[in-house]
């Protein structure tokens, strides 16, 4: 028999294969779950009838098939049994939030409340290996020589796990793996005014926390898309870093907002630090005295910088935009910091007062090329400013309409760079694309150019009428 530490918490080793990789729109076809006992391992597993379709990769990849779940139970049929399998125990998997998270979703359609202490062994493997590059399961499987029995399904993977942590136990010992256990789920991290309810109340999906010090003042808004976690990490955090510590401290309240994910996530953070301008946030600055450079050749053939200022500033709408900056100030500090750089002349920039046959004042101390006295030519001078200006050209709005992007369940409705509102329905969507204009917001333009880059540029929906009307059919 195995010695137990008195008051050991009891793992639930699980792993579950599913339809997709969506919590909402995908299904879980098998769950296998391994509790470990004082001596013994207690084994649970069902194939589950996902009641929608299984892609051809996924039948690949884990040897399900549509012929093997028929007749098997749904999640519903068999919910409180695995309920009871995890109930009181530490819910223990690799990469746990896609584990988790699968299963907190089925339970969460249900009615059913669901919030387990989590433990990640990707983090465990993370916190206990530092020097190992890389800590996926395929990795520690080669790493630690465990036995592969049936990979890519719920029992087989949940046995890797449970092969893991005895590898763990035998090399750093019951007490160590313990304590590592107790720092990565949160146990005694706590700020002294906050308690583990509270945290146990935050969800671990995508939004925005916001930290509350005496008087509900706002101390701290940050994102993430696993809030719970994220917040556990500052607290954690504190123990070794004094920033962190000091905040900690601080801390009297929590607040949240689910978002639909993480795109909707950084918006929101976006404009609550405006909106309430916690004490340590970066402070981030409105948009209401924007201007730009814009570039017009003169009768010479120089191309001059002339500043566009707020009032007839219309970023996604103008073409032949460069920069956006909060002030005048600003902005020529831009246009004087790409004159040193690129040896641009300051007279010709309007940076400083020409007079006619003589040169710049960096040409006199050699920081110009010489444009203004015909040293270097127009053509090369105007090459090189709009090689430097391009690197921060303002784009100018790709859709002939306000368009909507698909984060997470949600659908974010955007026009001209601007964010207009997030909608569930057809009649919200097209509501607040008909709403009007919004104001232009730097912070966010920023981070729908990128995210139309990048992730959701797959995701985007036009807003056209003619797509109104057949929504409405």
């Amino acid at each position: 028999m195995k010695n137990k530490i008195k008051n050991d918490p009891v793992f639930a080793f699980v792993d579950i294969e599913t339809t997709g990789s969506n919590f909402e729109g995908d299904r879980i076809t098998e769950i296998g779950i391994k509790t470990l006992t004082e001596d013994d391992e207690i084994i649970w597993e069902s194939l589950i009838d996902p009641q929608t379709f299984i892609p051809q990769k996924i039948q690949r990849l884990t040897g399900i098939t549509p012929q093997m779940v028929v007749g098997k139970p749904t999640f519903e049929e068999i919910a409180w049994q695995i309920k009871e399998e995890l109930e009181g125990k530490i819910f223990v998997a690799h990469n746990a939030r896609f584990d988790y998270g699968f299963i907190r979703a089925s339970f969460k359609r249900m009615g059913i409340d669901f919030r387990p202490k989590v433990l990640c062994t990707v983090k465990l493997s993370r916190l206990l290996f530092p020097d190992q590059p890389r800590h996926n399961l395929d990795t520690i499987i080669h790493l630690h020589q465990l036995i592969v029995s049936a990979r890519h399904r719920a029992l087989g993977d949940a046995d890797l796990l449970v092969q893991f942590w005895h590898v763990c136990e035998k090399l750093f010992g019951k007490e160590r793996l313990l304590a590592a256990v107790d720092e990565l789920t949160g146990n005694a991290s706590l700020p002294p005014n906050i308690n583990q309810t509270l945290i146990d109340a935050i969800p671990d999906t995508p939004g925005c926390y916001i930290f509350y010090g005496e008087n509900k003042a706002p101390l701290y808004i940050g994102k993430s898309i696993s809030m719970r976690s994220r917040v556990m990490g500052h607290f954690q955090n504190a123990l070794s870093d004094r920033k962190e510590m000091k905040l900690s401290l601080q801390v009297h309240d929590i607040e949240w907002i689910e978002t639909g994910g993480e795109l909707s996530a950084l918006i929101l953070e976006s404009r609550l630090i405006k909106e309430r301008m916690p004490s340590t946030n970066i402070k981030l600055r409105r948009s209401k005295d924007l201007c730009a450079w814009r570039l017009i050749e003169d009768n010479s053939g120089v191309q001059k910088p002339i500043l566009v200022t707020h009032k007839s500033l219309q970023p996604g709408l103008q073409e032949n935009l460069f920069g956006l900056f909060y002030s005048k100030r600003e902005a020529h500090g831009y246009l004087a910091a790409i004159a040193k750089k690129y040896r641009l002349c300051e007279g010709l920039l309007g940076l400083e007062k020409l007079i006619e046959g003589k040169p710049c004042f960096g040409y006199q101390v050699k920081k110009c090329d010489g444009a203004c006295i015909g040293a270097t030519s127009v053509e090369i001078h105007n090459l090189k400013l709009k090689t430097a200006l391009d690197l921060f050209k303002v784009q100018t709005w790709p859709f002939d309409s306000a368009i909507a992007i698909k984060d997470g369940e949600k659908m974010i409705v955007l026009d001209k760079w601007c964010y207009l509102g997030t909608a569930s329905d057809h009649e919200a969507l097209y509501a607040l694309a008909n709403s009007g204009h919004a104001e232009f917001d730097l912070d966010i333009y920023k981070i729908i150019k990128k995210a139309l880059k990048g992730s959701h540029k797959d995701q985007v929906t036009r807003l056209s009428m003619h797509e109104k009307i057949d929504a409405n059919n």
